[in-house]
C-alpha cells in the first residue's frame, strides 16, 4: 500500500504516531463508538441517559468549534463528578475531530471500526471452522 487517506483506529496507543511516520498525509480518526463506550465505563449507570445527550452534542456537532463548545459544557456539567471522562475526550480530541469536517452521511461510514471488526470476526470464524489454508489459492475460494 502506497498511501492511506483516512484511518479509523480504536485508540491503540502509539498507532497515530506510527501511521504518521509511514503515511504522513493520513488523517487519523479515533473510533467514536469506542470513545462513547469508554465514556460509559467511566460513569455511573444512573447518569447514562443524560450523558448520552451531552456526548451526542459533541459527535453530532456541525464543526470542530461547535464540538469544542460542547466539550466545554460537558466539562462544566460532569468534570467535577467524572474528571476521567473529560480527560478521555481531551486526550482523544486531535484524533476525534477530523471526521467533523465531513457531511453526516460520510461521518456514519468513517466514525467507527465496527464494520472492519465484524469482517475480521467472520474471517476468523471461517478459518477456525475450516482449519488453515494449505495454499494461497485455497484462501481465495
Amino acid at each position: 500500500m502506497k498511501d492511506v487517506f483516512f484511518l479509523v483506529c480504536d485508540g491503540l496507543k502509539g498507532l497515530p504516531e506510527v501511521i504518521e511516520q509511514v503515511w504522513p498525509q493520513t488523517i487519523v480518526q479515533t473510533c467514536v463508538i469506542h470513545l462513547i463506550r469508554n465514556s460509559f465505563r467511566l460513569t455511573s449507570r444512573k447518569h447514562v441517559d443524560a450523558l448520552k445527550r451531552d456526548l451526542k452534542a459533541m459527535y453530532e456537532a456541525p464543526n470542530p468549534d461547535a464540538a469544542a463548545v460542547a466539550l466545554a459544557e460537558l466539562d462544566e456539567k460532569w468534570g467535577a463528578k467524572y474528571p476521567a471522562l473529560v480527560r478521555l475526550w481531551r486526550n482523544a480530541w486531535t484524533e476525534f475531530v477530523p471526521f467533523l469536517d465531513y457531511d453526516v452521511e460520510i461521518r456514519r461510514m468513517i466514525c467507527s471500526t465496527n464494520a472492519i471488526e465484524s469482517l475480521n470476526a467472520r474471517c476468523r470464524r471461517a478459518v477456525r471452522a475450516r482449519g488453515h489454508f494449505p495454499t494461497e489459492q485455497a484462501a481465495m475460494k
